[in-house]
């Protein structure tokens, strides 16, 4: 019972962490609608890897990490240049012509994995994220991470992940290819104005955390 309970625990907080829009996502899109679903699903895997070494630290190293004030302090202030930072990607390309949007192209067609792994790797975020969630979940006794139980759960957050984002991607790619207002307004004003407005908020958690 406590395998199980594991596994649909990791998957339900990972699958429904990964349906809001993210950059995760987007670029997944983008993978998706010029190079097709072997391409994409080779990216989802380099991410959920990342993801998998992240989760599996966060389960063993959890305590300590909140107790390291320094380490939690610099992601949340990378976290406001991050999300700023791709707020001017999304916007500088956005108003390209198709010939010039392919500055993914070349890198994808080596290597999706790679890309998934990378861009993972660099989503802080999912640290202070992940460390949350399994304090939530161990002190409200919905889990269960002694010995090989811990395993279960990864196991769990590693399949919410890919699905989750699968199924996100999929529908953000029909959406753009049917609606007119994505490609003509959510794509270079709604992306990058999304970036900026989580930029803000994360700092006004910088701001009430450490400066006031």
């Amino acid at each position: 019972m406590k395998p199980f309970r594991n596994i649909t625990a990791g998957f339900l907080v990972s699958f429904v962490g990964s349906l809001p829009l993210s950059y995760l996502n987007i670029v997944g899109v983008e993978v998706f609608s010029k190079f097709g679903m072997n391409p994409l699903v080779s990216y989802l895997v380099g991410v959920v890897i990342v993801q998998t070494i992240v989760v599996y630290c966060t389960v063993i190293f959890a305590n300590q990490l909140v107790g390291n004030k320094k380490l939690m302090k610099g992601i949340d202030f990378f976290a406001v240049f991050f999300l700023l930072l791709l707020a001017y990607l999304f916007y500088a390309h956005s108003n390209q012509t198709v010939e010039e949007h392919n500055y993914l192209e070349g890198y994808v067609r080596y290597s999706p994995f790679l890309i998934g792994m990378i861009l993972c790797a660099l989503n802080f975020l999912q640290i202070p994220f992940w460390i949350a969630w399994n304090l939530h979940l161990m002190n409200a006794n919905h889990i269960s991470l002694h010995f090989k139980l811990k395993y279960h759960y990864i196991f769990g957050t590693l399949l919410g992940t890919f699905f989750g984002m699968l199924g996100a991607i999929v529908v953000l790619d029909s959406l753009s290819q049917t609606t007119f207002l994505f490609s003509k307004y959510i794509m270079p004003i709604g992306i990058p104005l999304f970036f900026v407005v989580l930029a803000f908020f994360q700092t006004f958690k910088v701001y009430k955390k450490y400066i006031r």
